[in-house]
């Protein structure tokens, strides 16, 4: 504001000199390298600030059995310094900051919610990684966050690694799934070979948190072809169906985090809740498969 303020002032007394030397082309001229030369005193009163540099190369997430596998697909990281937002970075990521000295740093997981690169969110269901750093010019300081599931949710889990199940094909499927094992690890499979076409999961019935309160499902998958996920509203004398998203086809393991917050939230009156998946086999595919695990409810 000070710098403009003179400029302000240099460009009124310029306009009202160069009206009295008009004339006079030789000081005209001599009058405009004054000026040059003062507008160049003052830009170099401006000292450059040197910034100091954070750097975030990877991250580790832990879990414990009430939450099951640790798998992730956090994409960025949401950094706040004295606990204003400095930025939010794909990983891995340098980056500047002008702050100096000893700084408070929050580092939020972030995820790409349903999937989509431009609902980048604050994943809620894990906690943030704090720590106190010094920050000197010019120089960098490396941080490995770690991350785990927020105490304060409850999930619902089906890895697939007890017995038993709260998952089960519904009346809409043709074939049932069937649990396979690589290593020590289980997951669901199921294959739609010709004539069949249709095949649909769903859980157990779900009471969950209404009033705007974080829903989720993630979901580890592998597929030959687009699913449908959704969710089945029960009310105590009709059940209503929702398609909610669809999920594009991975031929290597992905993890997905879908949100289920306002559907669940609008469904005013509803007794329970059901999550369904639902895969076609379309012509002229002979076959499809899906591969499913570590399917969490978080609320």
């Amino acid at each position: 504001m000070k710098i403009l303020i003179q400029k302000k002032c240099i460009n009124l007394f310029y306009r009202r000199i160069n009206k009295f030397i008009i004339h006079n082309q030789l000081l005209k001229h001599s009058f405009h390298y004054f000026i040059i030369l003062i507008l160049i005193c003052f830009s170099c009163n401006k000292e450059e600030e040197i910034p100091s540099y954070i750097e975030i190369n990877d991250f580790n997430l832990t879990s414990n059995s009430s939450f099951g596998e640790n798998t992730e697909n956090i994409t960025d990281v949401w950094i706040y310094i004295n606990e204003n937002l400095q930025g939010v970075y794909e990983i891995p990521v340098t980056f500047p900051v002008l702050n100096k000295g000893i700084q408070n740093i929050r580092i939020k997981a972030g995820v790409k919610a349903n999937g989509i690169a431009s609902t980048r969110i604050q994943y809620p269901f894990y906690t943030s990684y704090l720590d106190t750093v010094e920050l000197i010019e010019n120089e960098i300081i490396n941080i490995s966050p770690s991350f785990s599931y927020n105490s304060s949710f409850d999930a619902i889990l089906e890895d697939f690694e007890s017995s038993g199940t709260i998952i089960d094909s519904t009346i809409n499927s043709e074939i049932d799934f069937t649990i396979q094992q690589n290593n020590s690890n289980h997951y669901g499979y199921a294959l739609i070979e010709e004539p069949n076409i249709n095949f649909e999961i769903s859980t157990q019935k779900l009471i969950l948190p209404q009033q705007g309160a974080p829903v989720y499902l993630e979901i580890d998958y592998k597929s030959s072809t687009e699913f449908l996920v959704g969710m089945y509203i029960n009310y105590s004398q009709d059940v209503v169906r929702r398609d909610l998203l669809w999920v594009t086809p991975k031929q290597e393991w992905n993890k997905i985090y879908i949100n289920l917050t306002q559907t669940v939230s609008e469904s005013i009156g509803a007794e329970s809740f059901k999550v369904f998946l639902n895969m076609r086999r379309n012509e002229p595919s002979l076959f499809e498969e899906i591969y499913f695990d570590n399917i969490k409810i978080l609320y």
